[in-house]
């Protein structure tokens, strides 16, 4: 917005002299080349005293302009108001105000005299100008109000009440000052009256001035002992634009000025001029205040007046002053003070913004015609609606898209999104997402390379160590299994029995050894005891085991632990719960679907009885004659189907839940049954390895084959872990969505378990009391899993 920085004009206008009254000695002078006036009053030293008299004589004062006593009422409101007037209809706000001793004319300036047309003042005037130029401007909407404020003794009135006529002042409404967090300046109570031409302002101009308190005082039989504010709001608007222009003209008439010891009055009077000087005297501190360069804190707040011409003292407004002076001998004191007042006001400088605001609820109107606009003009280049959202189809197509893009090696292959933006976004996020993903798969594979390039800058020493180290515990484990096959005769295929105890066991490792091997896709190295070199590349090829976990789990403990599983007889009961749990599943399913169904044909018979009730609207408006009271069959028909879908949609509800809590018990049982098997496993494993070691210890040739074995039970939780993870759970990518999602999946080295996210989606049925107890019942679930996880630990 436009600013505008000037100082506050300053203007003064000496009042003509009274039959009876003695001039005083002043000058004009008009100084036609910095367009400036300046008046000077000279004060004779008075000799008859008696004595020296040192006082000044002369005093020099400079103003914008000054009316000597036979300036017209027309010159004075063409010079002073109407360059405001001319702001305040662009948009700027504006002050004028009146400041002299009771009796020097501000009253006559501002209002005007009663007596002949000619002597109308500067309000009068300034509405008749402005309602002139309005009518004249059909470019803009206006909107015209007014209010008109008396302050006497600190408190504020409203004068244009039209309840109170005439009445005493005590009973108009009070007007108080309120502040809001900007600091602006509200009046609570002073009414806004519309006014919407120029009689009309005239009127409500006249019913104030009617209100007015008038006392009499020794000095003058009309003099007024308040301040008058008269406001004028405006604001406009260019017809289909958001913007609108507020703008407000402040015109005031302050109280006499004059010194208490000069009007020689008691009484309710003598309160009355020290009120009126108090809140002058605030005014002269806040102008002070405002000359002053460096000075942080304006006593604004000190009175009413100051509060309510916060903005126009040193704020956003065109400020002008009219200095009033009365040139009679008795009164040279005064008009001196009056004009050294005008001089201190004349250095303050304002900076007027133009009050311009955006109507929201227009701007709001105006975007979204634009959006709809915009939306019909996409529909028609692409041929179809544009919704907000992009539909999970769309999603899917753009994924497929982005990973045939990212396939193809041809350079020259462009990936084919149409003209919507909502799609390229998506497609950049999507990407973004991607390479996110492998930055972190190369991160890792980068610092798996690292490890292993420092494991190959090792001496060779160290590395034949551990390969002796590495060859005895897979001798160790090879005896375990000889002996374990031994024991579990009964289940041990016959075959077995042909081989002699060394050679089974080299083969069964040999054969672990390539099943896993071919598991991870790497090629199986034939395993000999003799060949280092090459059982060390095979470990190497095998990340789940000799990677991740630093190599302690060894394939003869996988081993082992398998045919433990397999012949143990709670394996059984795990296989068991796994099927029931399969078919308890698939019935979950299942009921989920059908309740969806049931959910939907309900949805479609409600949508068909309002597709009746419109039908039946429009025959009603049609033909009034036919019986529209009597009931409809078929929609009774409808809404029993309804009632027997509800019932079917309860029972098979009923059934979901007794199913999961069923689901859930196996789950647990499962879970108990495994601990279990671990934990028997393991206390096999340690014996056998003891047993070992006491049998055959010329096998024992290193210290650390014994420390081995308890590695092997502490790692061998892993172990148990990630062969249940495949045996006894449903894996999540296998899941349907439909389905309840209750598969834990597990980290096979993390020893912590991964509970499902609270995205998982849980069959939900839209019943709001339903959908809470499922979800109360998987927290739960939750928190049981997440103790018994601390406790395996």
């Amino acid at each position: 917005a436009a600013m505008v920085k000037e100082t506050i004009r300053v203007y003064a206008r000496v009042k003509p002299l009274g039959r009876r009254q003695q001039a005083g000695i002043y000058s004009v002078d008009d100084d036609d080349e910095k367009s400036l006036s300046s008046l000077e009053i000279i004060v004779p030293r008075d000799l008859a005293d008696g004595f020296v008299n040192n006082k000044r004589e002369s005093y020099k004062f400079r103003f914008q302009k000054i009316f000597d006593q036979g300036a017209k009422q027309d010159v004075v409101f063409d010079s002073i108001a109407k360059p405001v007037a001319e702001c305040v209809l662009s948009g700027y706000n504006g002050t004028i105000f009146a400041y002299g001793q009771t009796g020097s004319g501000k009253t006559f300036t501002i209002t005007g005299g009663a007596e002949r047309y000619s002597d109308r003042g500067i309000i009068p005037r300034t509405l008749s100008y402005i309602f002139d130029q309005l009518q004249k401007d059909s470019s803009k909407v206006y909107t015209t109000h007014v209010s008109y404020l008396e302050i006497y003794n600190e408190c504020g009135y409203d004068l244009l009440d039209p309840r109170h006529e005439a009445s005493r002042l005590e009973d108009l409404p009070k007007v108080t000052v309120m502040e809001d967090p900007e600091q602006n300046i509200h009046l609570k109570n002073l009414s806004l009256q519309q006014a919407t031409n120029e009689e009309e302002a005239l009127n409500l101009l006249f019913l104030g001035d009617t209100n007015r308190m008038i006392a009499e005082t020794p000095m003058n039989q009309a003099s007024t002992r308040s301040h008058c504010i008269f406001t004028i709001h405006i604001s406009s608007k260019e017809p289909g634009s958001a913007t609108i222009r507020h703008s407000k003209l402040h015109l005031v008439d302050l109280a006499g000025s004059e010194r208490v010891a000069k009007t020689g009055v008691g009484g309710h009077l003598l309160t009355e001029a020290k009120y009126i000087n108090l809140s002058l005297h605030y005014l002269e501190q806040v102008i002070i205040a405002l000359a002053e360069k460096n000075r942080s804190h304006i006593p604004y707040r000190n009175s009413m007046m100051t509060s309510v011409l916060r903005d126009s003292l040193g704020g956003n407004c065109m400020t002008t002053m009219i200095a009033t002076i009365s040139v009679d001998k008795r009164n040279i004191d005064e008009s001196i003070s009056t004009c050294r007042f005008a001089q201190r006001v004349a250095l303050i400088k304002n900076e007027a913004v133009l009050n311009e605001e955006i109507d929201p609820r227009l701007m709001i109107v105006q975007l979204k015609k634009e959006i709809q606009e915009l939306k019909d003009e996409l529909a028609l280049v692409t041929g179809k609606q544009r919704t907000s959202e992009l539909s999970q189809e769309e999603l899917l197509q753009l994924g497929e898209l982005i990973e045939t893009f990212l396939e193809d090696n041809d350079p020259d292959s462009t990936l084919d999104i149409e003209a919507d933006m909502r799609k390229i976004k998506y497609c950049f996020t999507h990407m973004k997402h991607l390479m996110n993903r492998s930055k972190i798969s190369d991160k890792k594979l980068l610092s798996q390379c690292n490890s292993e390039e420092n494991d190959t800058i090792k001496e060779a020493e160290e590395e034949l160590k551990t390969l002796k180290e590495l060859l005895q515990q897979r001798d160790n484990e090879i005896n375990i299994l000889v002996n374990m096959l031994k024991k579990e005769k009964k289940k041990a295929q016959d075959a077995l029995f042909q081989f002699n105890a060394a050679s089974a066991g080299s083969t069964l490792l040999e054969q672990s050894l390539s099943i896993n091997s071919e598991e991870r896709n790497s090629p199986s190295s034939c395993f000999s005891l003799k060949e280092a070199k090459d059982f060390k590349s095979s470990v190497h090829r095998l990340p789940f085991l000799s990677r991740q976990t630093g190599g302690k789990i060894s394939l003869g403990c996988q081993e082992a632990f398998e045919i433990y599983k397999r012949d143990h007889a709670d394996s059984i009961t795990i296989e068991d719960n796994k099927q029931l749990l399969k078919q308890r599943f698939a019935e979950a399913k299942c009921l989920g679907e059908k309740l969806n169904e049931v959910r939907n044909k309900i949805n479609h018979l409600k949508g068909v009885i309002t597709q009746r009730h419109i039908q039946r609207a429009a025959l009603a408006v049609s033909s009034p004659s036919e019986e529209l009271n009597a009931l409809d069959p078929v929609e009774e028909e409808l809404r029993k189907q309804i009632e027997a879908e509800k019932k079917s949609y309860k029972t098979m509800f009923n059934r979901l839940k007794v199913l999961k809590v069923e689901i859930e018990h196996l789950q647990l049982l499962m879970e108990k049954v495994k601990v279990k098997l671990q934990k028997d496993f393991e206390i096999w494993w340690s014996e056998e390895a003891a047993n070992l070691q006491q049998e055959e210890p010329e096998m024992v040739s290193s210290p650390n084959t014994a420390t081995a074995c308890p590695e092997f039970i502490k790692s061998s939780q892993h172990l148990s872990t990630n062969s249940f993870s495949e045996t006894t759970r449903v894996s999540p990518s296998e899941d349907p969505p439909g389905k309840i999602n209750s598969v834990t999946s597990r980290n096979s080295t993390s020893k912590t378990r991964t509970l499902p996210s609270s995205s998982t989606s849980l069959p939900l049925t839209g019943d709001s009391q339903a959908d809470a107890d499922i979800l109360a019942f998987f927290k739960a679930r939750q928190n049981i899993l997440q103790k018994k996880g601390k406790s395996c630990q």
